[in-house]
């Protein structure tokens, strides 16, 4: 099992940046982690994913050359350091995780991860 904690969220003017972490319980090592996000009125997204080895990452295109995923395995933490916000990066975000037995995979379906976070609110401002 796992729980997760996020947390880094916060109000940033558009070209700014933030640094989501997540915090983990149980064996970090054993889970695929994402990152998700849901706008007001919008269905929630795909955003981010790496594998459990950290050697392998996936991201949506939107988010491509501004958004980093990265892990810490022994800290039990896992980062989304958000580059050069837009006004459309504007969400709650979510981290989540899904147990697999393949340490080099990403999961990018949010039906297929097992736990998820509470969330953390990023609102960027013009």
């Amino acid at each position: 099992q796992a729980q997760l904690v996020e947390s880094g969220g916060g109000l940033v003017q558009a070209g700014g940046s933030l640094r989501l972490s997540c915090a983990a319980s149980g064996t970090l090592s054993m889970f695929v982690m994402g990152w998700f996000r849901q706008a007001p009125g919008k269905e929630r997204e795909f955003v981010a994913a790496i594998s459990r080895d950290g050697f392998s990452t996936y991201y949506t295109d939107s988010v491509k050359g501004r958004f980093t995923i990265s892990r810490d395995n022994a800290k039990k933490m896992v980062y989304l350091q958000m580059n050069s916000l837009k006004l459309e990066d504007t969400a709650m975000y979510y981290c989540a995780a899904d147990f697999t037995s393949n340490a080099h995979v990403v999961t990018i379906r949010s039906s297929e991860y097992d736990y998820w976070g509470q969330g953390t609110q990023v609102t960027v401002s013009s």
